[in-house]
């Protein structure tokens, strides 16, 4: 976690204002536009605005047939991310950009009077690479594999190599490419689960050698500028 990232967590009581949703997983260094309309979620954006500017972002078990306090069950890996843009619209409703900031544990659902959830989590940390010239050789095998899904598309190829050539860590790339690619979602959720970046890694490539490269396709005309909101998320 950069210096950045952890400064944005200085308010962080460990208690999380819980955002859970059927169909994403954020990642940490990430940045995901998300449209509220909810009122539970309206009054979560209300509190958070107000506090940390921080909410944990949880994926729904789908393969649970249960139920927690009457409550759809969650992945016990959550992403804490935070609100760095936001506009809210006369009727109440909100256009947000947020910004994965750290993976957490939930240990425990509180009861918190809201209309929307709250838990109690533990931040997680990486465990890092065994050695540089380990990270060193799974950041170019990873690049290598992931050129070849876009072998057709030179923009995008031209895009991946200005990504690995920067200042991401191993740790970083594998998650800007866990949630950019079109991975299937419980493979998303295992990897938001795995600390450890060298696991994170090779299960990336494993997933890229196992699971077919989007089709070729012409390349897009490039899309005009865009105010802010972009196209959000609908929540």
């Amino acid at each position: 976690m950069s210096s950045q990232d952890r400064s944005k967590l200085d308010q962080f009581s460990g208690v999380a204002r819980l955002f859970p949703l059927p169909n994403l997983v954020l990642f940490p260094n990430v940045v995901q536009p998300l449209h509220i309309f909810e009122p539970r979620y309206r009054q979560m954006m209300a509190d958070a605005l107000a506090n940390d500017r921080l909410i944990g972002m949880g994926l729904l078990d789908q393969g649970s047939s249960g139920q927690i306090s009457g409550l759809p069950v969650i992945h016990p890996v959550i992403c804490l991310g935070h609100i760095f843009r936001e506009e809210r619209m006369p009727d109440g409703r909100f256009n947000f950009l947020l910004q994965g900031v750290a993976r957490a544990r939930i240990v425990e659902e509180l009861p918190s009077g809201k209309l929307y959830r709250e838990v109690r989590v533990e931040l997680l940390h990486e465990v890092p690479a065994a050695s540089g010239d380990q990270e060193e050789e799974l950041r170019q095998t990873l690049m290598q594999r992931v050129s070849d899904w876009f072998i057709h598309q030179p923009a995008a190829q031209t895009q991946l190599k200005k990504l690995f050539k920067g200042s991401l860590t191993l740790g970083m790339l594998c998650d800007v490419l866990g949630f950019a690619l079109p991975l299937p979602l419980e493979l998303k959720q295992e990897l938001l689960e795995m600390v450890d970046i060298e696991e994170r890694a090779n299960t990336l490539l494993t997933s890229l050698e196992e699971n077919s490269p989007p089709e070729a396709e012409d390349e897009p005309a490039p899309k005009p500028a865009q105010r802010f909101p972009p196209d959000f998320s609908l929540n």
